[in-house]
């Protein structure tokens, strides 16, 4: 268990403004993401953690050890406390081969157990053949895998990994999806993941934590969050949510339902506990729970198609107001061969509604 409680800030300053880290959270064996905008403190984290920066403030703890306290005055070297470290830039020593780079992280290990483990990292993450080039000589993926093995040489009570994929075309971030995925199943220790990338988050992560501005704005699960956010200034930090402002027209608690008017449209709405008549709420669906049709329905609103976007296996259709639906390639082209003409419609179907929060999340 990795416990952390700590502050740090950083004054106004000509070219600069002002900045405060101020964080308190605790990660478990597993996944947990970092997530959040450029700029709200999440390497700042990872930096106070692995040593790198000092906090001014609080006391962090991994297995009970004690790394950092600033009332005690205990604020461990990086190279005692036993964290792994996977850079953004992968921070090989350029004037070092591959296994120069191991070696330097195994100097504490006694001389056979180096070269043994050094050969074992080496094996499992494909790189014997590569063991005596220079970084610059690596590819990307195998600067990033080269870096993992060198984090782990030590058998580390943490990891941290700061953006690894950064940078990394479609098939080398599968490749280190497979390789966290590997980790996470051998490894029963925490391992702290920092991510502009919110599928990255629900592909790897057990739990996240979301950061704005050096603060935890909410914290919990991937399952829980990929369904429901908390608040709506948390939906649009993590983005892949449309978030709608409504009214409470009506409400059947015995069939768990309501109606709501939501972009001026009348529509079959959740169960809203504690809501009344006339409240003014914030919901929330994600992109793929929304239909297209080019009929008038239930729960389906007249719109205009504004603009489209192309991924691998789905289509983003934009139709403005907050309505953006992800469907599949096979939909679109049936679809949209009839758009122009019989015109659009979006279905926002009552279950895919849920209710947000306006209060502040806490930290």
């Amino acid at each position: 268990m990795l416990t952390a409680a700590i502050r740090k800030a950083f004054a106004e300053g000509q070219d600069s403004a002002a900045f405060t880290l101020d964080v308190q959270f605790e990660a478990a064996a597993g996944v947990t993401a970092l997530y959040g905008p450029s700029g709200s403190g999440k390497t700042l984290t990872l930096d106070m953690i692995a040593g790198f920066a000092q906090a001014e403030a609080g006391r962090i703890l991994l297995d009970d050890r004690i790394l950092f306290d600033s009332g005690a005055r205990v604020n461990l070297r990086p190279q005692e406390r036993a964290c792994g470290y996977v850079f953004q830039n992968h921070a090989l020593f350029p004037h070092m081969t591959l296994r120069e780079n191991l070696a330097f992280a195994a100097q504490g290990l006694p001389r056979l157990e180096r070269h043994r483990r050094i050969a074992e990292q080496l094996d499992r993450f494909k790189l014997t053949a590569l063991a005596g080039r220079l970084p610059h000589q690596l590819s990307g993926g195998e600067k990033q895998r080269g870096s993992i093995a060198r984090a782990l040489l030590a058998s580390p009570r943490a990891v941290l990994l700061d953006e690894p994929a950064r940078g990394l075309d479609f098939a080398l971030r599968a490749d280190f999806h497979e390789l966290v995925q590997q980790m996470r199943a051998s490894l029963e220790i925490p391992i702290l993941l920092v991510t502009h990338d919110l599928e990255e988050c629900f592909a790897l992560a057990d739990r996240m934590l979301i950061y704005e501005a050096g603060r935890i704005v909410h914290r919990g699960a991937v399952s829980e969050l990929r369904s429901s956010p908390g608040t709506a200034a948390v939906a649009r930090l993590m983005g892949g949510f449309n978030v709608y402002a409504a009214e409470v027209l009506a409400l059947d608690p015995g069939r768990q339902s309501s109606r709501v008017r939501l972009l001026d449209t009348e529509l079959d709405g959740p169960h809203l506990p504690g809501c009344f008549l006339g409240d003014q709420i914030s919901l929330c669906a994600r992109p793929e729970e929304l239909r297209v049709a080019n009929s008038p329905g239930k729960n389906r609103i007249r719109v205009d198609l504004v603009r489209t976007k192309e991924r691998a296996q789905l289509v983003d259709a934009d139709f403005g107001s907050e309505l953006l639906v992800s469907v599949s390639r096979e939909r679109w082209a049936e679809v949209s061969e009839a758009g122009p003409k019989a015109g659009w419609w979006v279905e926002i179907p009552a279950a895919a509604l849920r209710p947000l929060s306006s209060a502040p999340a806490p930290r």
